[in-house]
């Protein structure tokens, strides 16, 4: 699946199950690491693990297997890297904490 198509994807799985307030931060010019952070926010920490879940699953079922997931244990801030998309599910204390669309949003 090519980068545009994965991050399409990520959108997709995230609206399934009603994630909140999601962004795509294009950083392909700020790191080698992806072509495309995608933010999201949860109402709770189940609804955090959810979501992260969900992508992962279906990333897996369509061929793209998670190289990891990381955070599912608090759900407070689940990771999920799937190589050119890094998907950031955040309860919204968390992410308003962080700043992750300030930190690598457009500059």
């Amino acid at each position: 699946m090519q980068a545009e198509q994965l991050r399409d994807f990520v959108v997709d799985k995230l609206e399934d199950l009603k994630g909140r307030d999601i962004k795509v931060l294009d950083v392909h010019d700020q790191t080698d690491v992806a072509e495309y952070m995608v933010v999201c926010s949860g109402n709770s920490k189940t609804h955090v693990k959810s979501l992260a879940n969900h992508v992962a699953t279906e990333a897996k079922h369509h061929g793209v297997p998670p190289i990891g997931v990381e955070g599912a244990d608090t759900s407070e801030w689940v990771l999920v890297d799937l190589g050119d998309v890094v998907v950031h599910v955040m309860q919204e204390s968390i992410r308003d904490f962080y700043e992750l669309e300030k930190l690598w949003g457009p500059r």
